[in-house]
């Protein structure tokens, strides 16, 4: 399990424009601070992802979104709050939201997690992180630490290891608004 020393760096190279591994409820992902234009370039230049598909953003509570969304609902609120199962929202997107993350949309996924440590880090930072899954583009995303350091060993700035498996299963995505159901 990562230390709070190793929370503590991934945090400090966040807020220098760097690039993590960290484990979530069901991959390794990659990720960074969304308002760092240079490091979300540099995660779709290692991937070799498409910039325009939009990115996926994490946190541990919705008010670490509300900067870059637009859920002002209750009920929407409680929709996203009250999921149990890793579910990545479509939300509307604010203006302030940078087309970097958005991508060619005017919304944002989002997706809260219950992963401990993702948890830990994003309280540590304060704000959500992007998350993308950490696989370059036509492999299979990492599923523990052995994967994550044969695609990326020495390309991002630091990685958090966990005890907790990663389910391989990837999250269920649904549009706030329709509620509809876009993937299993």
């Amino acid at each position: 399990m990562a230390t709070e020393f190793a929370i503590r760096f991934a945090a400090h190279c966040i807020r220098q424009c760097g690039i993590i591994a960290y484990p979530t409820e069901t991959v390794y992902g990659l990720g960074c601070d969304p308002l760092c234009a240079e490091a979300v370039n540099e995660i779709n230049s290692l991937k070799g992802r498409d910039a325009g598909k939009g990115l996926i953003l994490v946190a541990s509570r919705l008010q670490q979104l509300d900067t870059l969304i637009d859920v002002s609902g209750r009920n929407e609120r409680a929709a996203i709050v009250g999921e149990h199962e890793p579910t990545s929202w479509i939300v509307s997107a604010k203006d302030t939201a940078p087309e970097w993350i958005t991508g060619r949309h005017h919304t944002i996924a989002i997706r809260i997690s219950s992963h401990p440590l993702l948890m830990r880090l994003c309280d540590q930072l304060g704000h959500a992180l992007v998350s993308t899954s950490a696989n370059p583009a036509g492999k299979k995303p990492a599923l523990n630490s052995l994967q994550l350091h044969r695609y990326f060993d020495g390309l991002v700035d630091s990685m958090l290891i966990s005890n907790h498996n990663c389910s391989g299963k990837p999250s269920k995505i649904r549009h706030l608004k329709s509620r509809q159901l876009l993937r299993k």
